[in-house]
């Protein structure tokens, strides 16, 4: 991306949520004939930069796609050096990110999650609750089908015990038990690594997303890809289902 791309779009229309389903770590990894733990690494610098970037062009929340209900499935040896590596990332990180003014937050459940990891996670919500900079939320042990039924459940119990009245039920009813309950829909949802699905990831919250798809690995995946996948986002018409004239 040249200079005047990238400071064009400073002053125009910047996505207000961005989530990302950072894919391609362990083809990244296979490409160098490295272990697939080293493309998670390599990772983390992208999710650094990314972060950065995000806090500096306005954009106020942030999701990272970064453990997945389905992600259980995988060889126990890469699950455990995942967990191990969220630690330690979590451990190391919090401490800037609260200086630089960012609230992190998780959506997802931590109750299977390893007690040191779980730990850590939730004494950074704690450390950086009051921050007003961007809001970073990672998505983990998350699976959006799951969040779904939940949401389901928490509402059939509460009209089964006369809480609201099931005529109430709409779909800002159901946002209310949803994991995002307080943050607002994905404007962009940017997925790396060349593959076309949304492997369950907020199926709820992206009805109205603008999707981009790109063929970068996420450990590539930096500043100047972020701003491509802006430009693409700002180059589309958003109609929510109205037709153009009703827009504009």
């Amino acid at each position: 991306m040249n200079k005047q791309i990238s400071d064009s779009i400073l002053t125009s229309h910047i996505p207000n949520h961005i989530a990302i389903i950072m894919d391609g770590n362990g083809r990244w990894a296979k490409s160098k004939a490295l272990p697939r733990i080293a493309g998670h690494r390599e990772g983390i610098n992208s999710v650094r930069e990314i972060t950065k970037a995000c806090g500096e062009i306005g954009v106020k929340y942030l999701t990272l796609y970064t453990f997945s209900t389905e992600n259980w499935k995988r060889p126990s040896s890469e699950v455990g050096a995942l967990m191990k590596l969220l630690f330690q990332t979590i451990t190391i990180e919090i401490q800037k990110l609260h200086k630089e003014n960012v609230r992190f937050t998780i959506i997802g459940d931590l109750d299977i999650i390893p007690a040191k990891t779980a730990k850590s996670l939730k004494d950074g919500i704690t450390l950086t609750k009051n921050n007003k900079g961007l809001n970073l939320c990672l998505a983990i042990n998350y699976g959006s089908r799951r969040e779904i039924i939940n949401s389901i459940k928490a509402i059939a119990f509460q009209v089964q015990n006369d809480k609201i009245n099931i005529n109430d039920i709409n779909e800002e009813k159901i946002k209310e038990f949803l994991y995002t309950v307080h943050m607002p829909d994905p404007d962009l949802l940017i997925r790396t690594g060349g593959e076309y699905r949304l492997s369950n990831f907020l199926l709820w919250q992206i009805a109205y997303t603008e999707i981009v798809m790109t063929e970068t690995f996420w450990p590539e995946f930096r500043r100047p890809q972020l701003l491509d996948a802006i430009v693409e986002f700002q180059s589309r018409e958003r109609r929510f289902g109205k037709v153009s004239e009703q827009v504009k």
